[in-house]
């Protein structure tokens, strides 16, 4: 069943596709009135709508029937430092397809380029590509911290868990799925290409990130990220005892 995007705000028991969806229901799949096809808010909910007008830029559908499907218990949040070097399209893809909560993007002191203001409205059509394609009913919320390492900080302060993850660390427990997975919010801060700075690392200590490893081999900051993404995807789909 073709699957499109109805952003919540538009969500009704008759509503009109946006525009992007639209012609690509009309013009490229060439769909016909009465088809049903399947729609997400990327906010938990998932409705079967009949086609009920079809025309080359608006499309109207009317509400068969609606699921609402309740938040994960085991919610994580990455928060990947920008870096020109990383594949964000890659990451964003995987982070739809694995669950994630939310993707923070902050400025890291090693970070490579300056992150954009407009860096989470730039990721929105890979998130609307990823449900589409997944089924995943929530979206994650892409938000751009341009303050550095303390404003992840005061954003992960009401967090259940706070890990902080990288490769080669020494005298640090492995980071394992009795960690990742955990009920409740989990926030992972993933450090730039240039790896993180000492004062970075230490406010991140201070503020009670827990250092766990990724092993002794070095890590892409997308890899490290979807890693601990996996692990936490993985842990949280176990039987409960």
């Amino acid at each position: 069943m073709h699957t499109f995007y109805l952003p919540a705000a538009d969500w009704g028991t008759e509503a009109a596709l946006p525009l992007a969806e639209a012609k690509h229901a009309a013009q490229v799949l060439r769909l016909h009135e009465g088809e049903t096809v399947r729609l997400l808010d990327g906010q938990g909910r998932e409705g079967l709508f009949r086609l009920a007008t079809v025309g080359k830029k608006n499309v109207g559908v009317q509400l068969l029937q609606e699921t609402v499907h309740p938040q994960p218990a085991a919610r994580a949040i990455i928060a990947l430092a920008f870096s020109k070097a990383v594949r964000r399209g890659f990451f964003m893809e995987k982070a739809v397809e694995l669950g994630a909560h939310e993707i923070w993007l902050w400025q890291g002191d090693h970070s490579q380029g300056h992150l954009p203001h407009d860096a989470a409205e730039n990721c929105q059509g890979q998130m609307i590509a990823g449900i589409k394609q997944c089924g995943n009913p929530w979206m994650p919320q892409v938000r751009a911290l341009t303050k550095g390492i303390a404003e992840v900080i005061e954003q992960a302060a009401s967090a259940d868990h706070r890990l902080l993850p990288w490769e080669q660390q020494h005298d640090v427990p492995m980071l394992t799925p009795a960690m990742a997975g955990q009920a409740g919010l989990t926030v992972y801060v993933i450090g730039p290409e240039g790896g993180f700075s000492e004062r970075e690392l230490g406010l991140l200590r201070g503020a009670n990130f827990l250092p766990v490893s990724l092993g002794q081999r070095i890590l892409r900051c997308e890899t490290a990220a979807t890693l601990c993404l996996g692990l936490h995807w993985w842990a949280s789909q176990q039987p409960k005892a």
